[in-house]
C-alpha cells in the first residue's frame, strides 16, 4: 500500500482534540445554595475521577474519523494484478511497426515474439485486432477471438519500405473505435523512432476509452550512416558528360571516413573517399559521367556497410538522349520571334532539344510524331491542311504551343482550337501605357513556384475567349495571357503576346530563359521529374489516362504493377519499394523511375519518455509500459473506499454523540 500525498498525514495531530475534550479539559463543579459552611471539614479532593475516560465509543469513533478523513486527502493505493486487457467487453488491437526502420537487425523479429507474449496472457475469448502500420495502416484480417489466427496474422507481418507515421495509427484507431463503439486496449511495438512523429500533436489524439501499453524493441539509440541524396540531371543530351553529386549523412555517429561508389548498370564507373563530421553531412561529387544511350541504372554506394547497409545505397536513373526537334513555324517576314527563341533554348542547362524553323505558308508536318512539340509563332498564314495535320498530331499526344500577334489574330479564331478571337490589343510605348502581370498559376510546371514575371511589360496582346480553359497567367486588365486546353491525349498552350521585344520586354528579362524551358520541357513531357523518388510517392501516369493509350509498369521484383483494366484508367501509381519501376507508354515511349526509402529512417533517434507519456494519456484510459506489459502490477485508488469509511463514521458519531448528549442533560437536571 501506498500513498500519492503523503504530507497530509500531518492532519493526524488532530486526533489530541477528542482527547482534549474527553480527558484534559478542565473539570467544572456546579454550584448549589446552602445555608452555611461552618461545620464542614476542609480537605484537598482527589482529581483521579475527573480524569477518567467518558464515553469511549464516542472517543473511538472521533478518533477513526479524524484518521480516516486523513487518510483520505492523503490518496492511499494498492498495488495488484490488473486484468487481462480484451475481455468481451473492449477490443485488444495488436499494433506492429513494419516501417523501413524495422529492417534493422532483429527488430521486427523481436517485436512479433513481444506481440505472441501478450497475446499468450490473454484470457480466453478476447477478441484481438492485429494490424500492421508504416506510412499506410494494414488491417491483418478481422478483428477474432481464436488465438491461432491472430498467431497467423502476426507471422504473415514483414518489413517494408515506407516511413513510419504514428499520426496515421492514431487516425486508424480513432476509425477502429468508431466502428467497434468499445474500449480499446492497444499495445504498441515499435522502434519509437522520433521520425515517425507528426508536427502536429493534435493527430496522435487516441479515441476515447484507449488503454495504450508501449512495448519498444530497443532503448537506445543506433548510430547509422546512410546516402541521403543524389543530385544529377535526370537527361543527359548529345556528347554531354552527366555530374553526379552525392551527400552522406550521419546521424549519431562520430567523425569517419567511408568510401563512395558510383556503380551505372552494375559497373562501378568511380569511387571518392569523403570524411563525413560527427553527426554531420558531407558530399562527393563525380564529375564527366559517362552514360550510354538510352535509361542507365545508376547506384551509389556506401562503404563499408555499417549495421543498417540498406540506406547505403541510393538508386537513380538517367537517359542519354539524343537532342529532340522542335519545329518552330512563324511568317516568312518575322525573324525576331526565332531569334530570342532559339537564344532561350540554348541558354538553358543541359537543353535537350534543337529548333528547326520553317515558315507558315509553306509550313509541312511529314510525320509529326518525331517533333517533341510544335511551335506556330504569329502562324496567321497557316494553310487548312496543316492545321488539320496539326490537330491530328495533337489528338495523338502531341503538343502545340502558340504565340498570338497580329497575323494570327487576323484570322478571327485560334489556330487548332476552337477558340474566338475578340481583339487584338494595343498600347503606346510612351508613359506607363503598358500591361502588367497581376496573377500566376505556379502550381503548373510552365509557370513554377519561383516565376519572377514581376516588371515585364506588355505592349501588345490579343484578347480571346477561352471557353473551358485553364487560366495560367493573366494581365492588370484581366484579359488572359497564358492559357492551357487538353485536345485529346495532347496539350495545347496558348500565348497571347508574341516571343518578340516588340509586343513586350518579356526576352529582355531573367525569367525569359527559364519560362522557355521549363514550358517546352512540360510539353515534351521531359518536365522536372527527379531522378529518385521516395517510397510511398505516387509516380504520374496522366498522360496514358488522357486517351493516349494503355501504360504498363513493371515494378523491381519484375512484375506487373497494374492490372489490365488498371493500366487503361490509372492516373497515378504509388510506389510501395525500392527499386526501378519501368514504364511503358503507349509509341513505344519507355520511362525508368528509380525509388528509394525516405531517408528519415535513417535517423534511429528514439522519442523522449515525457512526450510517449503525453500520448498515452490522450486516450483517457489506464497506461502502461512494456515493463508492465499486460497483467503487470499497477496502481488502484482506495480514495472512494475511505470516503465512504468517512461518511459512515461521521453518521455514527453523530447518532453516539447525541445520545450521550441527551444522558449528560438528564444528569446535570438530576
Amino acid at each position: 500500500m501506498g500513498l500519492l500525498a503523503p504530507w497530509f498525514l500531518a492532519a493526524l495531530g488532530a486526533v489530541a482534540l477528542p482527547l482534549w475534550l474527553h480527558l484534559l479539559r478542565r473539570h467544572r463543579s456546579v454550584p448549589r445554595p446552602f445555608s452555611s459552611l461552618m461545620f464542614f471539614e476542609r480537605r484537598i479532593q482527589s482529581s483521579i475521577r475527573h480524569r477518567r475516560l467518558r464515553y469511549l465509543l464516542l472517543l473511538a469513533l472521533r478518533l477513526a474519523l479524524l484518521t480516516v478523513l486523513a487518510l483520505t486527502f492523503a490518496q492511499p493505493f494498492i498495488r495488484r494484478a490488473a486484468p487481462p486487457a480484451g475481455g468481451d467487453a473492449g477490443l485488444t488491437v495488436l499494433a506492429v511497426d513494419q516501417s523501413a526502420s524495422m529492417r534493422q537487425g532483429d527488430r521486427l523479429e523481436r517485436a512479433r515474439r513481444e506481440a505472441l507474449a501478450v497475446l499468450s496472457r490473454l484470457r480466453g475469448g478476447a477478441r484481438v485486432q492485429v494490424l500492421a502500420f508504416a506510412a499506410q495502416v494494414r488491417l491483418a484480417g478481422q478483428a477474432t477471438r481464436d488465438p491461432e489466427e491472430a498467431r497467423a496474422a502476426l507471422a504473415a507481418i514483414e518489413a517494408t519500405d515506407s516511413r513510419g507515421s504514428y499520426a496515421e495509427l492514431a487516425r486508424a484507431l480513432r476509425s477502429l473505435a468508431a466502428a467497434e463503439k468499445a474500449p480499446l486496449a492497444v499495445h504498441l511495438f515499435s522502434d519509437m523512432q522520433k521520425t515517425s512523429w507528426p508536427p502536429a500533436f493534435s493527430d496522435l489524439r487516441l479515441p476515447e476509452n484507449t488503454r495504450l501499453e508501449l512495448h519498444p524493441v530497443v532503448t537506445a539509440r543506433l548510430p547509422n550512416w546512410a546516402v541521403e541524396a543524389v543530385s544529377a540531371p535526370r537527361h543527359v543530351t548529345g556528347a554531354r558528360e552527366a555530374r553526379v553529386r552525392v551527400t552522406v549523412a550521419g546521424y549519431g555517429t562520430e567523425q569517419a571516413t567511408r568510401n563512395v561508389k558510383l556503380v551505372v548498370n552494375q559497373k562501378v564507373v568511380d569511387a571518392r573517399e569523403v570524411q563525413i563530421p560527427a553527426g554531420g553531412r558531407a558530399s562527393v561529387e563525380f564529375s564527366s559521367v559517362e552514360i550510354p544511350h538510352g535509361w542507365a541504372r545508376c547506384e551509389v554506394r556506401l562503404e563499408p556497410a555499417d549495421s543498417f547497409p540498406a540506406d547505403d545505397r541510393f538508386r537513380f536513373a538517367l537517359e542519354r538522349l539524343e537532342a529532340r526537334p522542335v519545329l518552330f513555324v512563324h511568317e516568312r517576314r518575322e525573324q525576331r520571334s526565332g531569334v530570342y527563341f532559339r537564344a532561350a533554348l540554348e541558354a538553358a542547362p543541359a537543353s535537350p532539344f534543337r529548333l528547326e524553323t520553317m515558315a507558315a505558308d509553306t509550313a509541312d508536318l511529314p510525320g509529326g510524331r518525331q517533333y517533341a512539340l510544335v511551335v506556330l509563332s504569329d502562324a496567321g498564314s497557316l494553310r487548312p491542311e496543316v492545321e488539320d495535320a496539326l490537330r491530328e498530331y495533337v489528338r495523338s499526344g502531341g503538343s502545340l504551343w502558340m504565340a498570338l500577334g497580329p497575323a494570327a489574330a487576323a484570322r478571327g479564331r485560334v489556330p487548332v482550337t476552337n477558340w474566338k478571337v475578340v481583339e487584338s490589343r494595343y498600347a503606346a510605348r510612351e508613359g506607363d501605357r503598358f500591361q502588367s502581370i497581376e496573377y500566376l498559376d505556379t502550381g503548373h510546371p510552365s509557370v513554377g513556384p519561383s516565376a519572377r514575371w514581376q516588371g515585364v511589360k506588355f505592349y501588345r496582346t490579343v484578347l480571346v475567349e477561352a471557353a473551358g480553359a485553364r487560366l495560367l497567367a493573366r494581365l492588370a486588365d484581366q484579359a488572359p495571357l497564358l492559357m492551357e486546353e487538353r485536345l485529346g491525349a495532347g496539350r495545347v498552350l496558348v500565348f497571347a503576346s508574341t516571343f518578340d521585344n516588340l509586343s513586350n520586354d518579356f526576352p529582355l528579362h531573367s525569367a525569359w530563359v527559364p519560362f522557355i524551358d521549363q514550358t517546352t520541357r512540360y510539353l515534351a513531357r521531359l518536365e522536372g521529374r527527379q531522378v529518385s523518388l521516395p517510397v510511398d510517392a505516387f509516380l504520374d501516369l496522366l498522360p496514358a489516362a488522357e486517351g493516349g493509350g494503355a501504360v504498363e509498369v513493371i515494378d523491381p521484383r519484375g512484375q506487373r504493377a497494374l492490372t489490365l483494366a488498371e493500366s487503361a484508367t490509372a492516373r497515378t501509381l504509388a510506389l510501395t519499394e525500392e527499386g526501378c519501376y519501368e514504364v511503358r507508354r503507349a509509341g513505344g515511349r519507355t520511362e525508368l523511375v528509380a525509388a528509394n526509402a525516405d531517408r528519415r529512417e535513417s535517423d534511429f533517434e528514439l522519442l523522449p519518455a515525457d512526450a510517449l507519456a503525453v500520448w498515452q494519456n490522450t486516450g483517457g484510459g489506464a497506461t502502461g509500459t512494456a515493463a508492465a506489459g499486460a497483467g503487470a502490477e499497477r496502481q488502484w485508488g482506495l480514495w472512494w473506499h475511505f470516503m465512504a469509511a468517512l461518511l459512515a463514521l461521521g453518521f455514527l458519531e453523530s447518532l453516539v454523540g447525541n445520545r450521550h448528549l441527551s444522558a449528560q442533560q438528564e444528569d446535570d437536571k438530576g
